[in-house]
């Protein structure tokens, strides 16, 4: 469904990702994980039109991507749950739901708010509540919600357990795997390694700008060297 064939993007004069190869098959949920600065991040927003890469490719579900701007990727299929969650504060829970099915608005959307309801009960009792008084675990759960109501084809989780209570982070962990059972495409970056390898099917580890090495999740977490550098084994 999603193919990064040797991308490079810099800032200005410098490179910073150098050459990135990964793929995502329909209905799989991929790992990008790796340190601060690995590059992680800027993928992604390469992949959802916010930048350009300087080389490569991005294909997504047969057709270039690279370089369309973000509106025109998301019209295609892919919805971003951004790192920092990005709300609308002044808004309703509701009205920052509504927001995510922006693409839709010929469609009726009242089944999807009704699942986004069942899949977080806690939305159903903070609808008309404006979402920046929330919780940052609630907060989290708009943005993960407002990003499927665009009934996306790939979805993409940048950080969702960053600033998140423990205990909350293992409700989102459990609500990642709910999502990838309803066959969601997801492509997730996330530092929490032992939450997003027990979610994910496959992994790439990205350091500096490159993939350093890659395998299903299974292989990841018995890899010494990732359980050396991010396991804290």
């Amino acid at each position: 469904m999603l193919t990064v064939t040797d991308v490079r993007i810099s800032y200005g004069q410098a490179e910073v990702v150098h050459g990135v190869s990964f793929a995502v098959e329909e209905g799989e949920c991929v790992a990008l994980i790796g340190p601060n600065g690995a590059g992680k991040s800027t993928i992604l927003k390469a992949i959802c039109g916010l930048l350009r890469p300087s080389a490569g490719d991005i294909v997504f579900d047969g057709r270039s991507v690279a370089g369309l701007p973000g509106h025109e990727v998301a019209r295609r299929g892919i919805a971003m749950c951004p790192e920092g969650r990005q709300m609308f504060p002044e808004m309703t829970v509701m009205e920052n739901l509504k927001l995510g099915a922006y693409r839709r608005r010929s469609e009726s959307i009242t089944p999807e708010i009704d699942e986004m309801m069942e899949l977080f009960p806690r939305l159903r009792e903070r609808s008309t509540q404006m979402a920046g008084t929330l919780s940052g675990g609630e907060q989290e759960m708009v943005a993960i919600a407002r990003a499927l109501m665009a009934k996306p084809k790939l979805c993409i989780f940048d950080e969702p357990s960053l600033g998140i209570a423990p205990k909350v982070v293992d409700e989102i962990e459990e609500t990642l795997i709910k999502i990838k059972g309803l066959g969601v495409t997801i492509l997730l970056v996330e530092q929490a390694v032992s939450m997003a390898l027990r979610v994910a099917d496959r992994a790439y580890v990205l350091e500096a700008g490159e993939v350093v090495t890659a395998g299903t999740s299974q292989e990841m977490s018995n890899d010494p060297r990732v359980q050396s550098a991010y396991l804290g084994a």
